[in-house]
Order: structure tokens, then C-alpha cells, then sequence
């Protein structure tokens, strides 16, 4: 059954009998380890003091990877990201979730690159990655606006509708870039952020995949959030460059004590580029950040995109079928809260998370505590829903084909688990035929690797963690090929 089928199903499910389908709707968020008795008691913990009233509350240290929770002040909103690595490192790594999931998902990815620079510090050369011991290595996760534990503003709210990344993008359009209407693309007067050149909210005849491998084109694309939701790629890619900008590439200045951690920031002298990593719906945003700003970025390796079978370019006979499903997602926005407080439940949401995933022995207590507590907060479920209607925007194969995308100076690989119900082998194998758009048509596929992994699911990352950290740090040694 196709992803497609199965989200309409769940969709028209959820209308009818008011049960489990929403469940469907976590599946993409999916991430897991191997359960261990120390998570247990927590995971009771956190649940009854959620069952008790409260709502649980931000920890200073990640459970999943006992990392310092940091928060980036971004537009007016709390963004929480982790970091790992020395500041000195060759290499900058950005991870970027997938839906409705956060940075903890990457906990096997932080905590395994982050052994490496230890063993690299402590010289050890005992094994046959002798090579990769030696390679330092920075790496930032990130919660996207909306998720884990950043701020879940209503979509609606008039500073929420301000930061959207869809303001001064497309012609016929009012609104103002968020960096243009405060002057937040420069500094001393020079322009470090490129000014956004507005096009079309609309294009026609795209070439898509089919889940058969097969190739065909879209008449319709629309890009724009058809509820105008700051939930937004465009948002999230924004929201990606302006970290880099300001996070990524400002340094401790530890001679003075100016910020709230007793550092003053500073603008590093060398901002070396930066490689993302995405999964699953990240791969969008993360896409989209390259194309906005091509010059911050050396690679993009992405795990499991996801296709977004419920978009208006993807849903089969969309004429007749997208009315029905629009208004399926007004009455989950409307009146799907009590459902989803039934849903989320730690019992629940653990079988939830068990259905992507080829290794279910990686979903953990750990995993369900860290998705889910986030998820209990104030705001998340207007997200979750809000997101659900978001049956527009970019899609892997248009933004791929993109002429401006810069294949050149941003290689760009892609690992899959060929045991992924929710993201077809053949049409992640056809990305291979997806090239840059000219003239004279379309030119060499711009994915310069494919890798398919046997007997996992859509999270290889969690699911076969050593496997994906070895290919990460192929990819890093391929990238330093081009310096």
C-alpha cells in the first residue's frame, strides 16, 4: 500500500470513527534505540507528571544524548538546538528533522560523531576507522519552529505571521521579507544576506517521480501554504541560513562577558561552509536553505526524503480528491484535539512509532519520552494539524531540478532503508535521473550518490546508526576532495 493510500485512508478513518488514524499522521516523525531499564522509570516519570495537570517543561540536558539544551533567540522565538565537537573542527555538520519529531531524533548521530572526536583526542588508533578517528567534527541539531522544543506560536498570531518565510517570496504578493522590513540582512550597513528575488507562487509542468520509478509532470504546483501558516519549508529554511548566520558562524569571544552565558559573541573570522543533514520531510527545508543560499553550504546528505504523497501535485485525481481531503483537515483543525490528548499516550505513541521502522527493537522509552513530552506542550497539537494541511509548497524532485541549485560547489547523496513504507525504493533510486533544468532540457542528476539499506526502515539514522555514521563520514572525505 502506498503512502498515499494510507494517509487518505487514515484521513477518512479518523473522519468516520474518530480513532486511530492521526496515529498514521506521527509515522514520518519515527526514530528509535534500544530499550534500556534506565529510561523506563523516566519515561513513568515524565507521564505522570503530564497525567497529573502539568505540562512537562524543557530539561537542561537532552536525555537522549545528555547534551546542554541551548536555546537561539530567532525572530522574537526560542529556538533549542544541541551542539557537539570542537569549535576548531574541519567539519560543520547542521541536522535537520523530519515531522513533527526534534533534534533528539539525531541522538545516535550526535552521541556516535561525538565518540569520534573523543577517540580523536585521546589518540587512539585501535580500529580499522583509523581515518575517520581522525577527523574532527562539529555538529548542531536543531528544533524547526513549531517542534521539540522551540516556540509553537498560533499560526494566526500576528508576529507569528510576520517571520514566515513565504513574506516577500512570490510576486502578486504584499507582504515583506522579514529581513528587508528589519534590516536584519545586514551589518554596518554592508548586506550579508542576499535579498530574496520574488517568482512565482505557482509553476507548471515539473517533472516528478512515481513510486514505480517512473517519471512524469506536473501540471500544477503550488507553493504557497494554502492556510498562509508561518509552518512553513520557507520558514524552516530561513530559519536554517539565519542560525548558520548567527550561531554557526559567531565564535566565543571569551575576554568579554556580554551575553547571558558570560561570552560575547563575535563574528568568526573563517565561516567555513556548512553540510546538512536531513531525514524525511527536513530534506525540503534543507533544500530550500541551499537554494536561498548556496554559498553557506559545501554538501547535503539526505536520508529517507519523504515525497509528500498528500500534496496537491502528488494525490491521485487531485480534482476530486483534494476537496474531500481539504475538508478532512478543516475538521482535524477544528475538533481533532481530544483526539489527539487520547493519542498521545506513551503506550500509543510507541506502537505508533513501530510502524516505519523495518528494526522495531529501536523503539525505545528513551524515543517515546523525547518525542512525545514536546509534543504535550502548549501549542504542538495546533502544529500537528496545522502542518497536516499543508498540501502545498516544494517538493525533492522541483527543487532538485532547479537550475539554480549548485551542484558544483554542494554534492548531495542520498541514503535510504529500502524497507521504508512510507518513502518508495524506485522513486528514491529515480532521483539519479533528476537533473538541473536549461534549455535544452534537463542535464545531469544533481544527487551525485543513492545508497539503499537493506532491512531498514524510514530512519536508518536510529534504526542502523553505525552503518549511516560510516556513510557520513564518506561523504565528509569525498567533500574534502573538492578544497
Amino acid at each position: 500500500m502506498s503512502y498515499a493510500t494510507t494517509m487518505v485512508g487514515a484521513l477518512l478513518f479518523l473522519l468516520l470513527l474518530a480513532a486511530a488514524p492521526p496515529a498514521a499522521s506521527f509515522a514520518p516523525l519515527s526514530t528509535t534505540r534500544r530499550l534500556s531499564t534506565a529510561t523506563s522509570s523516566t519515561l513513568q516519570m515524565s507521564t505522570k507528571t503530564t497525567a497529573g495537570g502539568g505540562r512537562p517543561t524543557m530539561p537542561s540536558h537532552s536525555p537522549a544524548t545528555s547534551l546542554p539544551n541551548k536555546i537561539y533567540n530567532w525572530r522574537g522565538y526560542d529556538i533549542r538546538y544541541q551542539v557537539t565537537g570542537p569549535s576548531d573542527a574541519e567539519h560543520t555538520l547542521l541536522l535537520i528533522h523530519g515531522l513533527f519529531v526534534n533534534s533528539d531524533h539525531w541522538r545516535k548521530t550526535l552521541t556516535g560523531l561525538h565518540a569520534l572526536n573523543d577517540n580523536e583526542e585521546e589518540g587512539s588508533s585501535s580500529s580499522d576507522n583509523e581515518k575517520s578517528k581522525k577527523k574532527k567534527i562539529r555538529i548542531y541539531a536543531i528544533d524547526l519552529l513549531g517542534s521539540g522544543w522551540s516556540s509553537k506560536p498560533s499560526r494566526d498570531d500576528p508576529n507569528a505571521q510576520l517571520v514566515s518565510g513565504e513574506n516577500g517570496r512570490f510576486v502578486n504578493c504584499n507582504s515583506i521579507c522579514y529581513r528587508e522590513a528589519n534590516n536584519t540582512g545586514r551589518q554596518q550597513g554592508v548586506l550579508r544576506r542576499p535579498q530574496k528575488i520574488r517568482s512565482s507562487s505557482t509553476l507548471q509542468n515539473i517533472p516528478l517521480g512515481t513510486a514505480a520509478g517512473g517519471h512524469r509532470l506536473a501540471s500544477l504546483l503550488d507553493l504557497r501554504h494554502p492556510l498562509g501558516s508561518p509552518y512553513n519549508f520557507y520558514t524552516w529554511a530561513e530559519q536554517i541560513t539565519d542560525f548558520i548566520h548567527d550561531v554557526v558562524h559567531y565564535q566565543p569571544d571569551t575576554d568579554s562577558n556580554d551575553d547571558e552565558d558570560g561570552e560575547k559573541k563575535v563574528e568568526s573570522k573563517n565561516n567555513k561552509k556548512v553540510t546538512l543533514v536531513a531525514n524525511s520531510i527536513g530534506t525540503m527545508s534543507s533544500l530550500q536553505s541551499i537554494l536561498d543560499e548556496p554559498n553557506l553550504f559545501n554538501g547535503c546528505f539526505i536520508i529517507n526524503p519523504n515525497f509528500r504523497e498528500l500534496h496537491m501535485a502528488e494525490v491521485p485525481m487531485s480534482s476530486l480528491t483534494m476537496p474531500l481531503v481539504r475538508q478532512i483537515q478543516s475538521l482535524l483543525r477544528n475538533n481533532g484535539h481530544g483526539l489527539f490528548a487520547s493519542l498521545a499516550k506513551p503506550n500509543t505513541v510507541m506502537e505508533i512509532l513501530k510502524e516505519p521502522y523495518a528494526v522495531v527493537d529501536a523503539v525505545d522509552e528513551e524515543l517515546v519520552q523525547v518525542l512525545l513530552d514536546p509534543l504535550l506542550t502548549v501549542g504542538a497539537d495546533d502544529v500537528v494539524f496545522d502542518t497536516l494541511s499543508y498540501s502545498a509548497g516544494p517538493l525533492p524532485e522541483q527543487q532538485l531540478s532547479s537550475n539554480a541549485y549548485p551542484k558544483e560547489t554542494c554534492p548531495t547523496w542520498v541514503v535510504y532503508g529500502k524497507d521504508d513504507p512510507w518513502t518508495p525504493s524506485k522513486r528514491v533510486e529515480n532521483l539519479k535521473n533528476i537533473g538541473r533544468a536549461d534549455i535544452d532540457g534537463y542535464g545531469e542528476s544533481t544527487v551525485e550518490r543513492i545508497v539503499g539499506l537493506e532491512g531498514v526502515g524510514h530512519c536508518p539514522h536510529d534504526e542502523s546508526p553505525e552503518v549511516v555514521n560510516r556513510l557520513i563520514l564518506e561523504f565528509l572525505d569525498r567533500l574534502e576532495k573538492d578544497k
